[in-house]
């Protein structure tokens, strides 16, 4: 047992200075804060829209990941112009990385039920690690045996988002910097890697009061292996949202979801791990509660399905 969890220390260890080098965090339930990943959705739901999420991951090992996230956005009086705020708060053993940005969109219509958004977003990031807070100090080890002193770095990101009623696509680089968040002096450098993504989706309508979503979130980068999410999610009497999601070579999860009223909902993830972790945790939670102001237009029955 002992073996065991120094293993999972220095795994968790290796594992935070990997992390932590890509750009963007990872979520089950991404579809309910697409600003966060592409700026140039900001302002498409046509009305002020606000989000918030708690994600333990990889519950049972000290240290795993969690974080917090916050978002609102909404268009101007001039609809074709978006405006959003993005906070992310995330923590991975003895690192903490603290995301603020702001989001802005301009829409154009292509088609009389098509639109094409343009996205960019900037703001700051916070980096920090340090190793008193765990177990984690070694003095034999110049990596263990000091704390690194925050690190603020600049977000600048893009994205394109083309869209109709019952269908999407988009592209994005949700941030172009590329920093080192270690010193050359420390036996470990971690690099952020450019990320693109592609998102896409369509929602069958198979009732009156059913509705299908199939979608994917697809994630390249030049030096990590190439990573996507296929999803399915269903809506029911636009009140109940049931779905399963797989994340290559990572995880199985399921999702369900509520409206409280016809502006709140509440949804749950739980993810069940598929990589070389499954041994030793109890799987991931997630929760989020997205706010939906009501439309004005009376004859606009509820937002789109995403």
């Amino acid at each position: 047992m002992k073996n065991i969890k120094i293993y999972l220390t220095f795994l968790l260890i290796a594992v935070s200075i990997e992390v932590f080098s890509q750009a963007q965090p990872q979520y089950t339930q991404y579809m309910y804060n697409t600003m966060s990943i592409n700026p140039a959705y900001t302002g498409s739901q046509n009305t002020l829209y606000a989000f918030g999420s708690y994600r333990s991951q990889w519950v049972g090992i000290d240290g795993a990941p969690t974080s917090q996230n916050i978002g609102v956005h909404s268009p101007l009086k001039n609809e074709a112009i978006g405006v959003g705020l993005n906070l992310l708060n995330e923590s991975l053993g003895p690192a903490n990385q603290i995301f603020a940005d702001l989001n802005a969109s301009y829409t154009i219509l292509v088609s009389p039920t098509t639109n094409l958004a343009f996205g960019v977003k900037g703001g700051i990031k916070i980096f920090n690690v340090d190793f008193s807070k765990g177990n984690y100090q070694d003095p034999t080890d110049p990596l263990l045996s000091q704390n690194i002193e925050n690190k603020v770095n600049p977000i600048l990101g893009t994205g394109a988002f083309l869209y109709s009623q019952n269908w999407y696509l988009g592209l994005s680089v949700p941030d172009f910097m590329t920093d080192e968040y270690y010193k050359e002096d420390v036996n470990a450098i971690a690099k952020e890697e450019i990320q693109f993504y592609l998102t896409a989706g369509y929602v069958f309508e198979l009732s009156e009061n059913v509705k299908f979503k199939p979608a994917l979130l697809a994630r390249y980068s030049a030096n990590y292996p190439f990573g996507f999410d296929l999803s399915t999610n269903f809506l029911i009497y636009e009140k109940l949202s049931l779905g399963l999601s797989y994340r290559h070579s990572d995880a199985l999860a399921a999702l369900a979801g509520f409206y409280i009223s016809n502006s709140f909902f509440l949804g749950y993830s739980f993810d069940y791990s598929i990589s070389e972790f499954t041994k030793y945790n109890d799987g991931t939670h997630e929760v989020v509660l997205t706010y939906t102001l009501p439309f004005r237009d009376r004859r606009v029955n509820s937002p789109r399905f995403f």
